[in-house]
């Protein structure tokens, strides 16, 4: 899929819809050449790529400051790269090979191999408190939890215990920045933008 790409890159935008039989290795190759001529000429600003998980499919998306964004399946992947070409830019366009890293990292993760993941992340879309606290996320230890209110004094303002919760529900790279570590303080989980099986999933995963 492309947002609004180039006037050369439309041109050939067509030649990504989905064909079945011989045609498909021939797409692929067209493909793989048109995101590295993108990538060459400065016309990617935003490449993504869908991987297959044990909570559903994600959308992987990032710029040349790094990850920018993880999507569950539930937040429409399509809703989620219209917002990236609206706050971001519309030049994006689906480059597996720029995300090869991050999602052999998070394949790793899910098979138990992975406990943190060296990954170089864009945290554009936070900012402020938010920042702060998706900022210590990653120093909650694999197979650990924190408690909200642990967070909030972690990021400085230990009475934000409800601004730690909007930090970790609008957090745009769960998984890599694992907000599925916080809970309340009675040790339930709590919400989370993957839906509670998800994050039961990541945390038995993370306990076994």
């Amino acid at each position: 899929m492309t947002l609004d790409p180039s006037p050369d890159l439309a041109e050939v935008t067509h030649l990504l819809q989905p064909l079945s039989g011989e045609m498909e290795p021939v797409l692929a190759s067209l493909h793989a050449r048109l995101a590295r001529d993108a990538q060459l000429l400065h016309t990617l600003d935003v490449a993504y790529r869908v991987v297959d998980s044990p909570v559903g499919k994600l959308l992987l998306a990032a710029t040349d400051r790094g990850i920018v964004r993880v999507a569950f399946e539930r937040e429409n992947h399509t809703d989620i790269l219209q917002i990236l070409a609206n706050t971001i830019s519309p030049r994006i366009l689906e480059a597996p090979a720029r995300l090869e890293d991050a999602a052999r990292q998070l394949d790793e993760y899910f098979s138990g191999t992975r406990k943190e993941f060296d990954l170089v992340l864009d945290f554009r879309l936070s900012r402020g408190f938010r920042l702060n606290v998706l900022q210590h996320l990653p120093r909650i230890a694999y197979g650990e939890t924190e408690s909200y209110a642990d967070v909030a004094r972690a990021a400085g303002s230990p009475n934000a215990v409800r601004a730690v919760g909007s930090a970790c529900a609008t957090n745009p790279i769960p998984v890599i920045v694992p907000c599925h570590r916080v809970v309340k303080s009675d040790g339930s989980f709590g919400g989370y933008l993957g839906g509670a099986d998800a994050k039961r999933a990541l945390l038995t995963l993370e306990a076994a």
